[in-house]
């Protein structure tokens, strides 16, 4: 069976369903792209599990379809916030800050723009209740 990330962007059985339920269509313009999709799927997960995975989704109702889609990836698998919240490269330049790194130079060791390190930042702040450099630096030597 074919992993996630080698099939490509799946026409939603879900979708299907809601435009079956309200009377609208699929833009014509679509349908080329989306039968594509659809046969490839179909071959990579073989026709039984096809229809299976179609058949589950086409029983949501529009409400359970938006709960689905609002999920995203799944459930969150780290904390809200705290040092446990921070995403690897945040803990990067977290490291590169208590180093004495200046914004410019941290983006240049992560191969980063350095609006992306203050992106970053601004992420770290939020999630530790900082407003600074020095109050971050001083919270991870804590």
């Amino acid at each position: 069976m074919a992993s996630p990330a080698q099939i490509p962007e799946l026409p939603d059985p879900i979708a299907e369903a809601i435009r079956q339920r309200t009377g609208h269509v699929r833009f014509p313009m679509y349908q080329a792209d989306c039968d594509t999709v659809v046969a490839t799927v179909r071959k990579a997960l073989g026709q039984n599990d096809f229809d299976a995975a179609w058949a589950e989704g086409a029983t949501l109702s529009t409400e359970e379809a938006i709960a689905y889609a609002q999920r995203g990836r799944g459930e969150r698998k780290r904390p809200a916030s705290g040092w446990g919240s921070l995403t690897p490269t945040e803990q990067d330049v977290v490291g590169l800050v208590r180093e004495g790194l200046g914004n410019k130079d941290i983006a240049a060791r992560l191969f980063i723009s350095p609006r992306t390190v203050q992106t970053h930042l601004t992420h770290v702040y939020a999630k530790l209740g900082v407003t600074s450099r020095v109050q971050l630096v001083r919270e991870g030597s804590a």
